[in-house]
Parts: C-alpha cells; structure tokens; sequence
C-alpha cells in the first residue's frame, strides 16, 4: 500500500504554490504611496523556512534578496492594510473549514516570556509557557476548526492597566490613543462578534474556565444568540431546580424598605458542581468516543444534566452542566452550556471536546511558523508580526489539505518540511558571507557591551 503517491513534480511546485498564493494577499500590503509585497513575500517565506530561531537577522540569511532594513519597515513600521487582510483571512478560513453545524470558534490565551519592560505589553504577569508568574506578552487568540483540522483566525494584545496609565511607555510602543484598557474576555468577545458580522458560518464558541467563570460574557453571548460551550472551575455552584427568590418586606416601620433579591427561606443552597460530580453514580456515566489520535481513539465518560447556574447565591441562567470523566484518573472535567435543552449528550460531548483543537492551533504556530519568535518591540510590530503568523498557518493548511488526496496522513508539520526544503534559499559567494559574519559579530559585540554597561551601572549601584 501506497502512503505518500507525492510526485517529483507535485513537491518542486511547492514554490509555485506559495507564490500564488501570496499573490491573493498583495493587495493588502499597497499603500498610497508603496508597496511592501515582496517585504511581505519574503517575510511569510523565512517564517517557513527557517528552523533556527525566527528574527529578521535569519531571514536575511536565508532568504533570497532579503535585505534586513526593509524587513524592519515592513513589519514595524509601515501602515499595510492589516484588518482587511485578516478579513479576507478569515473567509479564506471558512472556505476550507467552515461549516455552520460543526464549525467551532474557539477562544484561548498565550504568554509569550520577554526580557526587560519596554515591548509593549510586557509586565510580570502569569505565563502559561512557563507556568507561572513572570515577565511576559499576553496575547488573546480566536482559532476556527473543524472536527479535523484548525487554524488561527484573529488575535489581540492583552495591555496591563499599567501600560494603558503609562504615557511614556504607550508613546515609544506607538499605542494609538483610542486604545483604552480591556479584559482578557472583552478582547475575546470583540473577536467573536467580530467574526460574527462578517457572516461567516459557525456553530458554536468554546472557552476555557477564565471565560467561563465570568457570567457577564456567557450573558452577553447569550443575548446574542451564539451557542457557547465553556469550562468552568470546579468551584462554580449551581442549583439543581430553579429556587423561589423574593424581595423581602421591611421589618417594622423604621428604616429603608430592602431592595436586594434573596432566596426565600427554606429554599436549598446552591451546590459545587465537583460535590454535584462526585455524587453521581456509575449508571449516570455514558462512555463515548472523542476523537482519533496518535494512539488511537481517545474514550472519556460523559453525563449532563439541566441545571441553574448560581451567582451571588440567586439564580442566573438555566444551562447544561456537561461533565467529563478521565477514564485512568477519574478527574471531572465541567462545562456549561446554552445549548438547546433537546441536545443529545453525544453532541454536547462533542462539543466539550473540540477546545483542544485551539491548543493545537497555537502550538502549530509557534513550533511552525515561529508565532512566539520575534523582536519587535511596538505595537504595530506586534500586530503585523501575529498576522503574517496566521497567514502562514493558513497557508500550510490550504496546502496540506491540496496534498491530502495523494498523502492522506499528511500533517501540518509535513507540509512546512516541504517548504523548508523545496522553497529557494540564499546562495552565497565567499565575500558575501564574510559580509554577514562581520554583521553577525558586531550584532554580538554590541549586545556585549551593552550588556558589560547595564552591569557597570548596577555593580556601582551597589557600591562595589
């Protein structure tokens, strides 16, 4: 049997292909006076060919005709139309994946360490790269998927109160002065409502507990009739039949008449849903099929009741409580949800299940297109850096799947391997090498004595 039926021609048109591809975004990088096409170009191309770690110094050595000060134009400083592309990207996304039933928008978070305090952004905050506090850039990101496949679709920097308070820092980062300080779910909801007046198709959000737990988001998506699945902590309390609440009358004549809901006396407290988890017996647990993996098919046992979701002791809202069971640990996993109150479990289980799809959707940017591998320090570099990274994961997944049909276990990873070896790279004369070894050394004696003055400063700081 045949795995990989692949010509010596399908891979030499792998540049073919790419420049073509390329060619639907040039639009997008003219401006009213320039065009930085080819900066573009060459930009996508290093970030799929390089290996080593991504700067525009590897770029440069890697890339034909890369000249590394219009890299740095291009990716930090000029004004190329980024939301427009990031339109056209995300309906690029739908026609590949998107599905109104089982197309899923999926919201997750990603720190990204950093030295020092001046790249935008960066504060010592928590770091899910490092699993715990430290100095860091957070950025948000939408991923759309499918059942089988996904891809990043939309992102925005998470900016600390501190940098919105800080004039000095916002003006060297060139934060534009709308910019006003937003929670890590508002800039998620943004994305969401975002793709959602474009009209593209979709069937459902999932999120992780941190938006889960915040029920003026799963409120407002509710308002806006998008179904939602979202973790929550296994601290979150419920009711498991709707309770009466009242507005208790004044006691005696004297003082002001009460105004806060209450739940009327007698009625039961609300429970946590891990106590709710464990009270259940074996006959509650279905066991149902995930997904394949490497391993074969990922089994999980799943139950899901209606219940009321508590907040400040009064009820909020009915949902499902969809929980999941680890078969070798019997960790429960939980979730709510607004779907309709005729869902099956097998769907609700499905639904549960696709957030790991965005957790695959950002480790394939960074181990594939280098998406936590930059040095830029501003905030239009920030931004034009995160979408050439979603515009070349869109790539690899348009040409996984046009090499799906003769390769059917073809991979992501796979995908950029043929580019890493069938894309053209810079070929060197001895003096031009020389060249950029002189330029490489005096990068790296620059950052040593910069490095010997920071020390100096400090040692006399202490009176050494």
């Amino acid at each position: 049997m045949t795995l990989v039926a692949l010509s010596a021609y399908d891979l030499s048109q792998a540049y073919v292909t790419f420049t073509q591809f390329h060619s639907r975004y040039t639009p997008f990088f003219t401006t009213t006076t320039r065009s930085v096409s080819e900066s573009a170009q060459r930009y996508l191309q290093g970030q799929l060919i390089t290996s080593q770690r991504n700067n525009l110094f590897q770029y440069c050595r890697e890339v034909p005709a890369c000249e590394y000060q219009a890299m740095q134009y291009f990716i930090s400083e000029s004004p190329w139309r980024e939301k427009a592309l990031l339109d056209q990207l995300r309906q690029d996304v739908c026609t590949c994946l998107g599905d109104p039933v089982e197309g899923a928008l999926l919201l997750d978070e990603s720190g990204i360490p950093k030295q020092g305090r001046m790249s935008v952004g960066v504060q010592r905050q928590y770091c899910g790269s490092l699993g715990k506090v430290g100095n860091c850039q957070v950025g948000v990101y939408l991923a759309y998927s499918n059942p089988t496949h996904s891809t990043l679709v939309d992102r925005r920097l998470y900016l600390p109160a501190s940098w919105i308070e800080d004039e000095e820092r916002r003006k060297k980062c060139g934060v534009p002065s709308e910019i006003t300080f937003k929670t890590k779910a508002e800039l998620g909801l943004e994305m969401i409502l975002s793709f959602k007046e474009q009209g593209l198709p979709f069937g459902w959000v999932g999120m992780d507990a941190h938006y889960g737990e915040q029920p003026w988001l799963l409120k407002r998506l509710n308002e806006e009739q998008i179904c939602y699945m979202a973790d929550i902590p296994c601290t979150t309390r419920i009711f498991l039949t709707l309770p009466k609440t009242e507005i208790p009358l004044r006691k005696g004549d004297r003082g002001r008449h009460p105004t806060k809901e209450r739940l009327v006396e007698g009625e039961p407290s609300p429970v946590e849903v891990r106590a709710f988890g464990k009270s259940l017996s074996s006959s509650d647990w279905t066991r149902l099929r995930i997904r394949e993996t490497e391993r074969g098919e990922l089994v999980a046992e799943f139950a899901a009741v209606r219940v009321w979701h508590s907040v400040d002791n009064l009820p909020f809202q009915e949902v499902w409580l969809v929980m999941r069971r680890d078969l070798e640990t019997s960790e429960i996993r939980f979730s709510f949800s607004n779907a309709p109150s005729d869902t099956p479990l097998e769907r609700l289980a499905h639904m549960q299940s696709r957030r790991y799809w965005v957790e695959r959707a950002l480790e394939n940017a960074k181990g594939e297109a280098h998406l936590d591998q930059y040095e830029v320090r501003g905030w239009r570099g920030w931004h034009h850096h995160m979408t050439m990274t979603l515009l070349a994961m869109l790539f690899l997944l348009e040409l996984t799947l046009q090499m799906k049909e003769k390769a059917p276990m073809l991979t992501i990873q796979d995908a950029r391997e043929i580019l890493e070896k069938f894309l053209p790279r810079k070929v060197y004369s001895p003096e031009e090498f020389m060249a950029l070894l002189e330029q490489k050394h005096k990068a790296r004696l620059s950052a040593r004595n910069s490095h010997a003055k920071k020390q100096k400063k400090w040692l006399q700081s202490l009176k050494i």
